[in-house]
């Protein structure tokens, strides 16, 4: 979820009801050297008290030192990422290519483990591809070395985000350690939530792209599965006024000329689901000035597409 889980989209899922937010990834490296944009993936909201910071790396070094930064800046988790499958990161040998590594990829969870105080969790997927699946062996070895709950996608690296992820084979990490196991990939809603956690006997569900465009949706997973109190799902008005406040806190975040570009994948992702028309949707997307994206929100959120006859 690298350039979307920001602050303003955590702050936003949070208020609707959430377990836990975790933060885009955040290159260990980059991050203690102050790389210009880097610490801003990280940076975390006072209030929201389940915030989670995803660290990737492949040295020790500069991964106790992230990990301690932000633990200091008040992440209540840190997360080590071995799950991320995009070339420019395996390609550094960190994210999922860490799978290949079980040996190098310990030590770097033993260092983290070691230079923080808070829990440490982990994020893998199923192996490296088909014929390497040691996610359970990864995950066993992690639990010895003091993580606190590991989260499984339930593909390989591989596979990135093709065919439909297997929600059984995360079974075999379940059975291999006694820490909570969380199931991850292709969990969109209720119904999906549901039978991921029939088929894998994890603990609980993560959800990624299935909150695009839909921040309330955790909440409303939640609701379903535990009986917590259900979220009032924004319509008409009030979905203007969501998405106009998330836009707004955008720019703020992000300053105007960067913002107006960030956070066009979020209008349209809001757009998609609104089954907003083309007109207005390219007139949203391609507009410069962001008072006069606010003002198009309106007519764009709230006329939908004409079916044809």
């Amino acid at each position: 979820m690298a350039g979307i889980t920001d602050r303003p989209f955590r702050d936003l899922v949070a208020k609707f009801g959430a377990g836990m937010v975790v933060s885009e990834m955040v290159a260990s490296q980059e991050m203690v050297q102050s790389k210009p944009g880097v610490r801003e993936r990280a940076e975390l909201s006072a209030d929201i008290e389940n915030t989670a910071v995803q660290l990737a790396g492949r040295e020790t070094y500069w991964m106790a030192e992230a990990a301690r930064q932000v633990a200091g800046f008040g992440a209540k988790v840190i997360d080590i990422n071995m799950g991320c499958p995009a070339k420019k990161v395996t390609s550094g040998e960190s994210g999922s290519a860490l799978m290949k590594t079980p040996d190098h990829a310990l030590r770097l969870i033993e260092a983290v483990v070691e230079a923080v105080d808070v829990p440490v969790t982990l994020k893998t997927r199923l192996g490296w591809d088909s014929s390497s699946l040691n996610a359970a062996h990864i995950a066993k070895r992690a639990q010895d070395a003091g993580v606190a709950m590991i989260t499984i996608h339930g593909r390989t690296r591989c596979q990135f985000y093709k065919g439909t992820a297997d929600w059984t084979a995360i079974r075999d990490v379940v059975n291999a350690v006694d820490v909570p196991v969380v199931a991850n990939g292709d969990i969109v809603d209720f119904g999906s939530a549901r039978t991921a956690l029939a088929k894998s006997g994890a603990d609980g569900v993560m959800i990624g792209r299935g909150a695009q465009g839909r921040p309330w949706v955790l909440a409303e997973v939640t609701h379903s599965l535990g009986g917590t109190a259900g979220p009032v799902i924004p319509t008409g008005t009030d979905l203007v006024d969501l998405v106009s406040d998330h836009y707004q806190s955008m720019i703020g975040f992000y300053g105007r000329t960067l913002g107006v570009r960030v956070a066009r994948k979020h209008l349209g992702w809001y757009m998609d689901h609104a089954g907003t028309r083309t007109d207005l949707r390219r007139m949203v997307l391609t507009e410069q000035d962001p008072e006069s994206v606010v003002n198009l929100l309106g007519d764009a959120l709230t006329t939908p597409a004409k079916v044809a006859a």
